[in-house]
């Protein structure tokens, strides 16, 4: 990838991201009940009530926690995924039918960790080389599907359903792409309920 287009993919992701972010706390959606990190809490809310606002802010993931996770889960992560790691720590963020991983400031790892070690049962996902990332709408799951040829660890994105173990649905041509098309699904399904 060239300077330039790298600069313009990761200015064009950020700012997706950061749309939706965004609208989660424009329409008084990132509340969650129990702990935030106190890093996240949103300052302006009454703490005595068992839901508690978060707000999402910028990312102290760093390289080294990027060899550490990639070294725990056995496979290399997308470049465009690294920065996607490295722009935003959020509780919830939605695009689409599309629901990331949660990633608070301090239990990013675990959390991520727990989903692909302990959300589902690891043969049909880790154990066959699909790194879950993201819910899909209520029933299944993204993956990077890092049994196909790729350059640079720029994997192809898989939709596998919970109710069809053995079965990969491919969904996205790579992360990047991914985010792209999120954003105009969304769009469009703003349109069609308007």
């Amino acid at each position: 990838m060239n300077n330039l287009k790298h600069f313009l993919w990761v200015w064009d992701m950020e700012k997706i991201i950061d749309k939706y972010l965004e609208e989660i706390i424009s329409k008084d959606l990132n509340k969650l009940p129990g702990k935030i990190e106190k890093e996240m809490v949103d300052p302006n809310q009454d703490n005595n009530k068992e839901w508690k606002k978060w707000l999402p802010i910028p990312s102290t993931v760093t390289e080294t926690d990027l060899v550490e996770y990639e070294n725990k889960i056995g496979y290399k992560l997308p470049d465009s995924y690294k920065r996607f790691l490295k722009h935003n720590h959020f509780y919830e963020l939605w695009i689409a039918e599309c629901s990331f991983f949660s990633h608070p400031i301090h239990s990013w790892k675990s959390e991520l960790y727990k989903m692909i070690f302990k959300g589902f049962p690891k043969e049909f996902l880790i154990d066959k080389g699909r790194i879950p990332f993201a819910d899909w709408s209520d029933w299944g799951m993204l993956c990077f599907d890092t049994t196909a040829e790729c350059e640079n660890h720029d994997y192809p994105i898989f939709l596998w359903d919970h109710e069809i173990s053995d079965e990969f649905e491919p969904k996205y041509q790579n992360f990047e792409s991914m985010i792209i098309e999120l954003d105009k699904e969304a769009q469009a399904q703003n349109d069609e309920d308007f």
